[in-house]
């Protein structure tokens, strides 16, 4: 009876340990999408299909449709779409016009002329009333007839294209956060990672800008990449070899090496952003899979996270990291070589601080020494509320993304419900405080069964 008893808290503990944070996450995305529950007024081919359906019921034998929207990719797929169906019905290609309102006013001020009397005027919730003004100025369409798509009461939060956007968001931040999870869970620190941010935009940039600029091709591109990762990576392994070779503390070595790699981003930049970037080198950072609609980022962080869970869990040098977090001197009695694995750690968050770098620069098509501002303490974060203990040995990289999203929907959340930024700052200082309590009353907990 005892045992059963002592065996309960234990897999409490166990489930709370392993699914706490992911319950965290699903409760903070249900508290936000009840919480931006509002009218949405659909765009694109959601608007095209939902007034295709309101013309199956109107008579359009003798009727003029006429399809009104505003420039840009969104509204040109409402416009195509929607013709497709008029064209598909009546067998007669609908007038188009997408663009400005002097274009939509040439156009109905054209169909006043012709005598038009049975008009259908199609747009979107955005256009409509441009367009009901301009019908209010010519008296010969007075009886035109305007259609709109019918809005619909959603979450904001829950809108494919914040979700989206909260994934692309987060991507750089995760990409980091792979690194740092190996360097903490050895016991380690590493602050350079934000600077290498910085440096890895400004060399990345630099080098293109070198080899063709806006012309530069896709070699030139793959080739100022590779480069940026490779220095960082030796930056990194820098760091590492101050910590092992020389003993200097994580938290010194990689703070000098922070304010180094800063320095050199100004120095190469001449403090200056660094643009004059090809258009097709935003693929990385902005493009998405045609297919599934998931940004190129999204995925790469996807494919990272998947390795980087196979070597924690799966492979001898994941079980050395541990081993070093754990206790580094038994480690070493047996027979771990502790300082190789801590230059690998070292060396690994460079270069994937090189690669946020790099995502980062395709995303806003250049290079600024500014970039990656106060990155440490966001990847830091995600980390710790991911679960790896600050005091080592303990960590998971699955956890760690699932603490990268936590953050994530935080501040995406706390921007749709209008949250002052100085408020959005306290709030989150507080979500740190509290994933470090848990960490240390966990491991008091650990400390007292031991």
């Amino acid at each position: 009876m005892a045992d059963a008893t002592d065996r309960g808290p234990s897999l409490l503990s166990r489930l709370l340990s392993g699914y706490g944070m992911l319950g965290v996450l699903v409760l903070l995305a249900a508290f936000f999408s009840v919480a931006t529950i509002q009218e949405q007024q659909p765009a694109g081919e959601a608007a095209a299909r939902s007034l295709a359906r309101q013309l199956e019921g109107t008579q359009l034998e003798g009727t003029t449709v006429i399809i009104i929207g505003r420039g840009g990719e969104e509204d040109a797929r409402f416009a195509d779409t929607l013709a497709r169906r008029v064209r598909e019905r009546t067998g007669k290609a609908p007038v188009v016009v997408t663009g400005e309102p002097a274009e939509a006013r040439a156009v109905l001020a054209r169909a006043a002329e012709q005598g038009v009397t049975r008009c259908v005027v199609a747009t979107t919730q955005a256009s409509a009333p441009v367009v009901r003004s301009i019908l209010e100025s010519l008296p010969q369409l007075a009886g035109a007839q305007v259609l709109t798509p019918a809005s619909y009461r959603w979450p904001t939060f829950l809108l494919p294209e914040n979700l989206r956007n909260v994934a692309n968001q987060i991507a750089v931040i995760a990409i980091l956060a792979v690194g740092m999870t190996m360097v903490i869970v050895t016991g380690g620190i590493d602050l350079s990672v934000g600077s290498l941010i910085a440096l890895a935009a400004v060399v990345t940039a630099s080098l293109i800008g070198r080899m063709g600029g806006e012309g530069a091709g896709a070699g030139a591109m793959v080739l100022g990449g590779a480069a940026t990762l490779a220095l960082c990576g030796g930056i990194g392994a820098f760091s590492g070899l101050m910590i092992t070779r020389f003993k200097i503390p994580p938290f010194i070595a990689t703070l000098a090496v922070m304010q180094v790699a800063s320095g050199l981003a100004y120095i190469i930049s001449e403090g200056r952003p660094v643009y004059k970037l090809p258009q097709s080198f935003v693929l990385l950072g902005r493009g998405a899979d045609p297919v599934l609609g998931i940004p190129w980022a999204v995925l790469l962080m996807g494919v990272l996270y998947a390795a980087a869970h196979v070597l924690m869990s799966r492979t001898t040098l994941g079980r050395y990291i541990y081993a070093v977090g754990g206790n580094a001197e038994a480690a070493r009695l047996a027979g771990v070589r502790v300082a190789a694995v801590l230059l690998f750690v070292y060396t690994a968050s460079g270069a994937l601080a090189g690669l946020g770098g790099v995502v980062m620069a395709s995303q806003l098509r250049s290079g600024a020494p500014t970039y990656g501002l106060m990155y440490e303490l966001y990847v830091i974060a995600a980390v710790v509320v991911g679960g790896t203990s600050l005091a080592g040995g303990e960590g998971t990289i699955p956890g760690t993304l699932v603490g990268a999203f936590i953050i994530a929907v935080i501040q995406n959340g706390m921007n749709l419900t209008h949250v002052e930024s100085y408020s959005q700052k306290v709030i989150l200082g507080l979500v740190i405080l509290g994933a470090v309590l848990l960490d240390r009353l966990k491991q008091r907990g650990v400390r007292r069964r031991g």
